[in-house]
């Protein structure tokens, strides 16, 4: 595959770092791909815009930082605001979209919303709204770390006892985004303006002249 940059944005609280680290763990340990992982917080740690950066590659790896993603997750306003401008014209931007209004896209951008928040607090339990974005991000995005192996790595990061709390929260996640690419697909296409022509008018058929009869004498 080719070099993918994806790059995991919100708000410091949100998981965006772990998340970021599982979308690696994924790649690398269970797909067998080649993954970085750089981090990036604001100036304060908790509620201020945080991001993190993965790289996946089929072969190693030389520079460890984004230039131009072609993916990014975006979990907050201020998230959004400050790091879509370095999106790909032609890549997938993954929003929250209870926390995030976005601008009309840019070039062939596709966004995809999900209410991830509320769907983890229709869970119990807010904290896996990241899990939940991940199962959204592991079916948008299924050419680029395969969903069993995104799964296998939310398993093996949480936390021991919160196994199934956080599984349900992926698959709730992965099921949406297949519910919407679904939609998406059957999206109507423009039907080509029919070339209008102009009547054409059939000429009245020729008759013979009649003959003149002769006076009879």
């Amino acid at each position: 595959m080719d070099r993918t940059e994806i790059r995991v944005s919100g708000y410091g609280g949100q998981g965006v770092i772990m998340a970021g680290y599982i979308i690696g763990k994924g790649a690398s340990l269970y797909d067998g791909l080649e993954s970085t992982l750089n981090q990036a917080f604001g100036p304060e740690a908790r509620g201020s815009a945080c991001s993190s950066q993965v790289i996946i590659h089929d072969s190693k790896i030389l520079y460890p930082y984004i230039r131009v993603p072609q993916i990014m997750i975006a979990m907050s306003q201020e998230a959004y605001t400050k790091f879509e401008p370095e999106l790909d014209p032609n890549g997938k931007m993954l929003i929250d979209e209870d926390l995030v209004k976005p601008n009309p896209p840019r070039g062939k951008i596709r966004i995809y919303p999900i209410p991830s928040t509320r769907i983890a607090e229709d869970l119990g339990r807010k904290i896996v709204l990241n899990i939940v974005m991940l199962g959204f991000f592991s079916s948008i995005c299924d050419d680029v770390v395969t969903p069993a192996s995104m799964r296998k790595a939310v398993e093996t990061s949480v936390p021991k006892g919160t196994e199934e709390t956080n599984l349900k929260a992926f698959d709730t996640g992965f099921e949406y985004g297949e519910k919407l690419k679904k939609t998406m697909g059957q999206a109507p296409k423009a039907k080509a303006a029919k070339k209008e022509t102009a009547p054409v008018s059939k000429a009245a058929p020729k008759t013979a002249p009649k003959k003149k009869s002769k006076a009879s004498s």
